[in-house]
């Protein structure tokens, strides 16, 4: 097939090598990419959100599938303009895709579908932020209703920081109290055409900048797959994804396409496992980051086959996607001062040495070509060092000696990604 990957991180590194991997000769493109990217694809100059720009490439090279992979295109409607032009596209269109782009709405669909979530309140004062967090108490969760790369969350048992987070966002509009659940957080992807779902494999992420679960938040420092630690309220990783499948995804899905807003694409469910049971914490409408990184490398079904069925409507004829019994690991590489103010710009180094231990390689999050002809990093989290192993000990063992090739000036890393399931 020829496929084209919209996006420039990560995720879409990672999903073009798990199609790469598939050794079925498809053709890959990529807009905008990154270097790293460019060794796995041909980049192509296409402006991934316009949707009119995307379908006239998309016709003119006989594209077979367009994978969407951010959220900002999904938002901005441009699987809305493929459909309507017949083009396959594994991505909602820009009314389903709500169910990121506003926590309002996704509030609204989870009550209306019986999905268990946090009790939450939609501010749209300080006044009104301030009654919320004196009602649920500390710690005081305050999140961005829209777009905000993954960092429009705090957490916190400071209230003058909740206050000072919500000010900053409600100028663009209202904010979401919510009250604290507590317990570990997973995260699981569901491949949808619309009425059918697929689940993939559960993974954790690691949210926090620092060591510790310490620091700010982040898109994202590290991930691991599968989550071992499931057996023990669950019985297994198949009982816990099937009890969500039924509770969370397939009302989700339901729901939506009662409004007439079918959701085709991948639903990220962000969960957190509390004494009294699973709880949605967000909606994801696209691959999750670095997630993806640690998912995808386990996939034995053919991602490109899966991925075509959701964009056509017939995923009720595939099976359970079939995965790996390795475990894999990634660590993220940042530019110093992210997240805050990440310093760009400066040369990267290691990563052929990275890839040359067993069982890891490099996915690029945030690299450009410098003129000299090595890398630099433009953007804060800057690679996803991948490794797989036999079990979590070798993984992570692998993934640390990739790092330790690495060389980016000022950049950090924590040290403790899936250290808990290692031992």
């Amino acid at each position: 097939m020829k496929i084209l990957v919209l996006g420039s991180g990560a995720r879409e590194h990672a999903i073009i090598l798990a199609l790469k991997s598939e050794d079925a000769g498809h053709e890959l493109l990529a807009a905008p990419g990154n270097a790293g990217i460019a060794r796995d694809a041909e980049i192509v100059d296409v402006d991934m959100l316009d949707g009119a720009a995307v379908t006239e490439f998309a016709n003119e090279h006989g594209v077979n599938l367009v994978i969407v992979g951010p959220e900002a295109p999904l938002v901005a409607g441009v699987a809305d303009v493929l459909r309507e032009h017949g083009i396959p596209v594994f991505g909602p269109g820009k009314a389903a895709a709500a169910l990121e782009g506003s926590k309002a709405f996704a509030k609204r669909i989870m009550e209306e579908a019986g999905v268990p979530t946090g009790r939450a309140t939609h501010a749209r004062s300080l006044d009104e932020v301030a009654a919320a967090l004196d009602a649920f108490g500390a710690p005081h969760v305050v999140k961005a209703d829209g777009l905000a790369a993954g960092k429009g969350v705090i957490v916190t048992s400071d209230r003058q920081a909740a206050l000072d987070h919500a000010a900053e966002y409600l100028p663009t509009g209202p904010v979401l109290v919510e009250e604290f659940l507590s317990g570990p957080e997973v995260s699981l992807f569901f491949l949808s055409d619309g009425d059918t779902v697929r689940a993939l494999s559960p993974a954790q992420d690691f949210k926090r900048a620092l060591d510790g679960d310490e620091g700010p938040n982040t898109g994202g420092m590290g991930a691991y797959s599968p989550l071992p630690w499931l057996a023990e309220r669950f019985g297994g990783e198949d009982a816990f994804v099937q009890h969500v499948t039924d509770e969370v995804a397939l009302p989700v899905i339901r729901r939506l396409d009662e409004e007439g807003t079918p959701f085709i694409g991948l639903l990220y469910a962000g969960l957190i496992v509390t004494e009294a049971g699973v709880r949605v914490i967000e909606f994801n409408a696209r691959f999750g980051d670095p997630e993806t990184q640690v998912v995808l490398p386990r996939l034995v079904t053919p991602l490109s086959r899966l991925l075509l069925a959701a964009a056509t409507g017939t995923l009720e004829d595939e099976p359970a996607p079939a995965f790996s019994d390795d475990v894999a690991v990634t660590v993220v590489v940042a530019s110093e001062g992210y997240p805050e103010s990440p310093v760009t710009g400066r040369p990267i180094t290691g990563i052929v040495e990275a890839e040359a231990i067993a069982g890891v390689h490099v996915a690029h999050a945030a690299t450009a070509q410098a003129d000299d002809g090595g890398l630099i990093a433009t953007g804060g989290r800057v690679l996803n060092v991948v490794a797989r192993g036999a079990d979590f000990r070798e993984a992570r063992e692998r993934a640390y000696r990739g790092i330790a090739e690495i060389r980016l000036e000022g950049s950090h890393h924590r040290t403790d990604i899936a250290a808990r399931v290692a031992q």
